[in-house]
């Protein structure tokens, strides 16, 4: 079952079909450790809305009101070479090495809830960047008491060149306007995803397709159980949170977004998110 918000109201959508709730509250209805049940129950008994299309394809949202998102760094293996190679002129390509061995895991805040794009909202590169890629992540919606919700797909933004120079710009790397875009959706599930689920990304210029590839979430190196543990171990999320949960797909150093490129994230079971940059 897939859950959208709209300017209109919430729509959830199963076997094709669509259910409008109008006046529900995004955090309240989101945040709620029986999320599945409570929309199984709602497409069980609730009447078939012809409105739910069309309130999705001219009012859609990015599925996150007052969540934070947060973000989980080197996860997969090329994710940890890709960042070794860009930091290696700096000294700082044995970090990489380091945390991909670690028990404790990479995590960082990505955004606040007003800062995120969704779905056909532009996101942006930095100014002060020479060398930006987007990162494709399967992305975990979390209840306030850390239960896996649900999934969705994010675009990581991420400003190579910045982070390459030292590793303590991460967060000017990561964190700035337009870095964050979350959609179309969430995939709301009792069932942890298949291992051999499939994360796509392209990148079109003009009406070349410049950069394509895919991976499997099967080559994530921690459980996400693992990672959620770790984020609420010491934090507190009111309204429930949303994890990225790293990238496998690494463009090459030859490769940077530029202005007008599009970004297409598909993950099989969610849908594709879309992302022109401004």
């Amino acid at each position: 079952m897939k859950v959208y918000r709209t300017k209109k109201g919430i729509v959830i959508e199963e076997s094709n079909q669509f259910y409008t709730l109008p006046d529900e509250n995004w955090d309240a209805f989101i945040n709620d450790d029986n999320l599945y049940n409570k929309v199984q129950n709602i497409t069980q008994s609730s009447n078939i809305s012809e409105d739910g299309h069309h309130w999705i394809k001219n009012g859609l949202m990015a599925p996150v009101e007052n969540q934070e998102v947060w973000a989980s760094g080197v996860t997969y293996y090329k994710s940890k070479l890709g960042r070794q190679e860009e930091s290696k002129d700096s000294g700082g390509g044995t970090f990489y090495e380091k945390v991909y061995n670690a028990a404790r895991p990479e995590l960082f805040m990505k955004a606040t809830g007003p800062n995120v794009r969704g779905h056909l909202q532009k996101v942006r590169i930095r100014k002060d960047s020479t060398w930006d890629v987007p990162e494709p992540e399967l992305t975990l919606l979390i209840s306030s008491s850390g239960k896996i919700l649900g999934y969705t797909i994010g675009n990581d933004m991420s400003s190579r060149s910045i982070e390459g120079e030292n590793p303590l710009y991460l967060p000017q790397a990561k964190v700035y306007k337009g870095s964050a875009a979350i959609g179309p959706c969430i995939l709301v599930t009792d069932q942890p995803l298949p291992r051999d689920t499939e994360i796509k990304l392209e990148v079109i210029r003009g009406s070349n397709l410049i950069f394509s590839d895919t991976i499997t979430i099967d080559q994530i190196k921690r459980e996400l159980k693992e990672l959620v543990t770790y984020l609420y171990a010491e934090y507190d999320f009111h309204s429930g949170s949303f994890l990225m949960t790293g990238t496998g797909i690494v463009p090459g150093n030859d490769f940077t977004l530029a202005s007008k490129d599009v970004v297409k994230i598909q993950i099989s079971g969610i849908g594709t998110l879309i992302n022109p940059v401004e």
